[in-house]
């Protein structure tokens, strides 16, 4: 075999590689969209009136971010109790579906995406 031929490099390996980087930035992500809810919802406890349709979203987007933390046992409130009615549960709705839209979207994009074939 002449000395200018190579074998044939894995494919597998830059898949993978561009999979790794996705899933990271993906984790980066969330982490950093549920760590700014959270200073925001501490700051929003101290506030002293009753919220109503941005807070309602606020506290609906923090939703599905503080389901791992409800499964691994710290006590979140999620969903304010007094609130000023309508307004804050048509906010809270709309929270809630906007972040699963961004969340679910973006993973649903993310995976398709991951089956194309990464261009070397």
């Amino acid at each position: 075999m002449p000395s200018s031929e190579q074998a044939p490099s894995s494919p597998t390996l830059p898949v993978r590689r561009h999979w790794v980087i996705r899933f990271a930035i993906m984790a980066a992500t969330a982490y950093l969209f549920a760590w700014s809810c959270g200073v925001a919802m501490k700051a929003d406890s101290k506030l002293t009136t009753p919220p109503g349709l941005f807070r309602g979203m606020l506290h609906g987007a923090m939703m599905p971010v503080a389901w791992p933390a409800l499964l691994a046992g710290h006590d979140q409130e999620i969903y304010a109790r007094i609130n000023s009615g309508v307004t804050y549960k048509l906010g809270y709705s709309l929270g809630v579906n906007a972040s699963g839209l961004f969340f679910f979207g973006w993973l649903f994009l993310s995976l398709g995406n991951l089956r194309k074939k990464p261009k070397n």
